[in-house]
């Protein structure tokens, strides 16, 4: 990721490395993945590529969640039927695999 940045930019190690306020050597090891930097030092050297961090997703983000309110809208009673056929399955396709 940062050497993909740091090219972006059209910079060498050592201008990235500069920008950064790092050693040269330090940003060419995080590159060739014999170390990996901290957060806050991979951010840092992305910034002086012109580059961020993309934050992580919130979790459930892209989550479809039109199944799960379509089994909440079920009893209780009819939601366990649904799962012990589920299960049936299962195990039918379990022993068919065990057999083959």
């Amino acid at each position: 990721m940062l050497r993909d940045a740091r090219r972006l930019a059209g910079l060498t190690q050592r201008q990235l490395a500069d920008r950064a306020g790092v050693a040269q050597a330090t940003v060419g090891r995080i590159e060739s993945g014999q170390i990996t930097p901290r957060v806050d030092t991979l951010e840092n050297l992305l910034r002086a590529a012109g580059q961020e961090l993309a934050p992580s997703p919130r979790p459930g983000t892209g989550v479809d969640r039109t199944q799960i309110r379509e089994l909440l809208r079920l009893t209780p009673g009819k939601r366990l039927e649904l799962a012990a056929a589920d299960a049936i399955g299962l195990g039918r396709l379990d022993a068919q695999a065990k057999s083959t």
